[in-house]
């Protein structure tokens, strides 16, 4: 037997904030290719802590559906499931190539493949076109359009700025929309002006989030000037400055993002082809998770 779990952050006061790893488990276990497919929350419950104790299979892969590397990935995830040895050198990343570690579970005796955070895996970009197919309605989006990858900056975590720009490089090396630029909340160049910072008339907007909350519902939408105030809503897409604003929110409510956790998986050694290539049609077809 074999199970998968999957670790998010959770939240006391957004409700909605553990909805799409929640989701995410569900596309995942649909497909029938984990013995058991289980979420475990920092901030919610079932807790990280306990969520081994609820696996069965003595062989279990942990994803974390986290943006970056950094404390959470590196510190309180291996500490509460008690991995004995975790060292994060064993990642030997340099802030975006965490992989895989094996380990033991200390209290359960569960062989756990620690995987890397989604954020930083290459399918990430997938997902993050996606977004603009999703909120555009149109699958051939690109020519004309703008592009921006919106997250905290450095000022928070460096390691997330490193994700920002990884995942604009990439996609700007599709060559598929006219300008491609990386922003952010804490730093220049900051999403308030996301239009000084380009000449298309439309521009696609995603936050590097897993999840919609205080900064992807309030904070960037009143910041990039769609709304006075967030309570009223705003069109999508919303003209600012001359340039139709897109607004994608948090790219981690698309629903490709099963694929993400399935490629961490799958790279760690779990096969998986099949879902995967299930998981792609699937999320292809309803769009956004949750649409």
């Amino acid at each position: 037997m074999q199970a998968l779990v999957i670790v998010a952050h959770g939240s006391h006061l957004n409700p909605d904030s553990s909805t799409p790893t929640q989701r995410h488990a569900d596309t995942i276990r649909a497909t029938g290719a984990f013995d058991e497919v289980k979420t475990g929350f920092w901030k919610e419950e079932p807790s990280i802590r306990e969520v081994l104790r609820t696996v069965e299979s003595e062989e279990v892969y942990v994803v974390p559906l986290f943006i970056s590397e950094g404390y959470f990935t590196e510190q309180v995830i291996p500490r509460e499931l008690r991995l004995d040895g975790w060292d994060v050198s064993q990642w030997d990343s340099d802030g975006l190539s965490a992989d895989t570690a094996t380990l033991t579970a200390a209290d359960t005796g569960q062989t756990v493949h620690y995987c890397g955070p989604v954020g930083t895996h290459e399918s990430m970009t997938d997902v993050l076109v996606r977004r603009a197919e999703t909120v555009t309605g149109d699958p051939d989006v690109g020519e004309g359009f703008g592009f921006a990858v919106v997250g905290h900056g450095t000022e928070r975590n460096e390691n997330s700025a490193k994700a920002i720009e990884y995942h604009a490089d990439r996609v700007r090396a599709m060559d598929r929309f006219d300008e491609v630029q990386a922003l952010y909340m804490d730093e220049e160049p900051e999403v308030d002006d996301v239009t000084d910072y380009f000449e298309s008339e439309d521009v696609v907007v995603v936050p590097l989030f897993v999840a919609d909350g205080f900064h992807t519902q309030e904070d960037i939408p009143e910041d990039m000037g769609l709304t006075d105030d967030y309570r009223t809503g705003y069109d999508v897409p919303t003209e600012v400055d001359g340039i139709r604003i897109w607004y994608a929110g948090a790219v981690g409510t698309e629903g490709l993002m099963a694929d993400v956790v399935l490629e961490r998986a799958a790279e760690a050694g779990a096969n998986l082809d099949e879902a995967i290539a299930t998981v792609r049609e699937e999320t292809r077809e309803t769009g956004a998770a949750g649409d």
